[in-house]
């Protein structure tokens, strides 16, 4: 943990009923702000606690800054501690399928009536309309919208290697967010935002129907692409190793083969602009592979750093623990895993991707264990030590 500056959402209460992904990335951007978010779990928890392989990351990276308390929805005197709890939040934030809220009298229209400048943040698959009925995960919606088809080879739908529009659908309902407290601060009243996975993805695809709408010619999946660059491409370098190298500029071009000592082709009249290299692009492009292929990859990391052109290591997510520039600029932070065979072991977790007044906002609170704040949560409500004793024997709360 460390110390940091006051947060601009400091003294700002959310309550969250959310699990998997979209959900607690909404409430760990307002968290990593300043936010008090207190994250309601049923009693044996969120299942992204227990999830195995490429879900196991999931709880400790998407629920830091929070504090848990575990509920029974299901009794409905855990139901009327979870009212009472969203009746003292600001922002409350939820992604559950429709119709859950309003069976424990926790959808917007209910908390609002209570709470006019309340403002609700529902995480959903789609918006209201046609498919809203339909359960939407970030591949189905990958699928559906466009995506998966443009990431893999022809024929060959691939979803994207993260959890793309779970993370960015959270990172617009907290964008949602912040705009309705402003309006708040102008108005006083709040609002309900949604924020969905499927509009989400047909956002990221726009560039591509934007391509259709202007050229008339259906857009070709990444792989086989015409690339609008010549050199932006991964090359097969000296030892097997691979580098991302390129000159998307006619300057560019110069200070490549420059660089390079490709006389031959900087002076080649049909290679002089961009558009030219993108015509010539398969027959270029074999020609510079059979001439890097001589070079390493660190070597022509250093020959283009020093040049200022564009190159990338190929890179697991596993190097980045090591990554020089993360580990100089506060990148990563430490949290204590809740959880599972390594629980209470400190790990390195990524931070926000920008500064605030030339700071990073840091981890305050480690990704909690189940009910680590229930006792402290409800006596702040008004309930006594002994209900809340009875609470827990009863299996109320947790």
């Amino acid at each position: 943990m460390q110390p940091t500056k006051s947060l601009p959402l400091t003294g700002l209460r959310v309550v969250e009923f959310t699990h998997m992904v979209m959900g607690p990335t909404c409430g760990m951007v307002l968290a990593d702000m300043g936010a008090e978010v207190i994250k309601i779990e049923p009693i044996d928890g969120d299942r992204t606690r227990r999830l195995l392989g490429a879900g196991s990351g999931f709880f400790p990276m998407f629920n830091r800054n929070k504090k848990s308390i575990a509920i029974d929805l299901h009794n409905p005197a855990g139901a009327e501690l979870a009212r009472q709890l969203a009746a003292t939040a600001d922002v409350v934030a939820e992604n559950f399928k429709p119709g859950t809220m309003t069976k424990y009298g926790l959808d917007y229209a209910a908390l609002s009536s209570v709470n006019e400048r309340l403002i609700y943040v529902t995480c959903k698959g789609f918006l209201p309309g046609p498919y809203d009925h339909r359960t939407a995960l970030d591949e189905v919606v990958q699928m559906m919208g466009g995506l998966a088809y443009m990431t893999g080879r022809p024929g060959d739908p691939l979803r994207a290697g993260t959890s793309v529009n779970d993370i960015m659908g959270g990172l617009f309902g907290a964008i949602g967010a912040l705009g309705a407290l402003v309006q708040r601060g102008i108005t006083g009243n709040g609002q309900e935002i949604q924020s969905a996975l499927f509009e989400n993805n047909v956002f990221l695809v726009g560039q591509h129907m934007m391509q259709f709408a202007m050229t008339g010619l259906a857009p070709a999946p990444m792989p086989a692409r015409v690339s609008p660059w010549a050199i932006y491409d991964v090359f097969a370098v000296k030892g097997g190793e691979q580098i991302f190298l390129a000159a998307v500029s006619d300057a560019q071009w110069v200070t490549f083969c420059d660089a390079l000592g490709f006389d031959d082709l900087k002076n080649d009249p049909a290679l002089a602009t961009n558009n030219q290299r993108v015509e010539m692009r398969p027959t270029l492009l074999a020609t510079l592979q059979s001439r890097l292929v001589l070079h390493s990859a660190q070597e022509l990391a250093d020959l283009f750093e020093r040049v200022g052109l564009p190159f990338a290591p190929i890179s697991k997510p596993e190097d980045l623990f090591e990554d020089p520039h993360l580990i100089a600029t506060g990148g990563l932070a430490d949290v204590r895993l809740p959880d599972g065979p390594r629980a209470g072991e400190s790990v390195k977790t990524t931070l926000f991707p920008f500064t605030m007044d030339g700071d990073r906002l840091r981890v305050r609170l480690h990704p909690p264990k189940l009910g680590e704040h229930t006792k402290e949560l409800l006596a702040g409500i008004g309930i006594s030590e002994e209900r809340v004793d009875q609470l827990l024997r009863d299996g109320v709360v947790a």
